[in-house]
């Protein structure tokens, strides 16, 4: 089996960039489009109980895209350096397992690849597993990167 386009989520965190130095090797081995994207969440306060004003919610999106932007770069530049073509998205909206399988839907992506970091017992029950939640709510392969 072959993969024509591979998404790897990106986070800027180790083990979200291992999945993307597998990723990487993956669209190299099977000539595969490859796409990164960096969530990042239009209103992380909704639900919150305190009152938030305009200039703080403008604050925040400025620093999450130039965090996004910056873990996006940084896979860029792996992706580069392996001589693999890559497409990079920062997606708003909300940041949850949903937006990942919409965003792959709508890329017709046919392969997910993403990093775990294999959380268990209380944290993984207080924190969650994002890696699971993918796992368990598409039909689409998905590669789980551990460390």
């Amino acid at each position: 089996m072959t993969y024509q386009h591979i998404l790897v989520p990106v986070d800027g965190s180790q083990i979200s960039f291992a999945a993307a130095q597998q990723a990487i090797s993956l669209a190299k081995a099977f000539n595969s489009q490859l796409t990164a994207i960096c969530l990042v969440a239009e209103d992380p306060f909704s639900g919150a109980d305190f009152y938030y004003n305009a200039s703080m919610m403008k604050e925040y999106l400025e620093e999450a895209n130039k965090n996004a932007l910056k873990a996006l770069d940084q896979v860029q530049q792996f992706a580069a350096a392996e001589g693999v073509a890559l497409t990079t998205e920062v997606v708003h909206g909300y940041v949850t397992a949903e937006t990942i399988i919409d965003t792959a839907e709508k890329k017709n992506i046919d392969l997910i690849v993403m990093g775990s970091h294999g959380r268990k017992g209380f944290k993984k029950f207080f924190l969650g597993s994002f890696a699971q939640d993918v796992l368990n709510q598409t039909t689409l392969p998905v590669l789980i990167v551990k460390e």
